[in-house]
């Protein structure tokens, strides 16, 4: 696997990301990297960022961070609006791109309390709202798409890691392919 694509996890907030991407990683030997929190640990709090520097600052680190990542390979879970960005998206080219799916009624237990900014207000809704404005992009963009809602994380790693071991998407079959339906919502 060390000579592997580096694999892209994106998808909704509270879909798994670095949960599965953590244990994909560990599965596959190889580094696993959580864009979110190399930002944190670099710049600051996340809602802090927002706050202070807007959305657009945070997306511009955001997009140096993936490209880092991609660049050091192994397994990256990406912020849920990290698709939202040119850069970003650029910075994906060349991975394995694996869309993590989730029901509302699913992540509605896992982001309650959250300090997340673009949920600071509207909760449930705001996610929902926000979902189906990236679920194109979230789309176009994947490889392959797995559905959390109702499945133990262990059995979403092993179908991750499956598909990997299985060849992935070869660089010449990518373009102009569509996802897998599988666990599609």
């Amino acid at each position: 696997m060390s000579t592997h694509r580096p694999v892209v996890i994106i998808g909704p907030m509270g879909a798994g990301k670095s949960s599965v991407g953590k244990r994909v990683a560990k599965s596959l030997g190889v580094p696993f990297t959580d864009t979110d929190r190399v930002i944190a640990r670099e710049h600051g709090p996340i809602p802090g960022i927002f706050a202070d520097r807007g959305e657009p600052a945070f997306r511009e680190l955001e997009a140096a961070a993936v490209r880092d990542a991609v660049a050091t390979g192994g397994v990256i879970a990406v912020g849920g609006g990290a698709v939202t960005h040119a850069a970003t998206r650029d910075a994906m080219a060349g991975a394995d791109v694996v869309l993590l799916t989730v029901s509302p009624e699913a992540v509605a237990e896992r982001i309650a309390g959250s300090d997340r900014p673009l949920l600071a207000t509207g909760g449930i809704d705001a996610w929902q709202t926000i979902m189906d404005e990236r679920a194109a992009t979230y789309a176009a963009l994947a490889h392959a798409v797995f559905d959390t809602s109702r499945r133990p994380m262990s059995h979403v790693v092993d179908d991750v890691v499956a598909w990997l071991r299985a060849g992935a998407a070869p660089a010449e079959e990518q373009v102009g392919t569509t996802p897998d339906d599988e666990g599609a919502p």
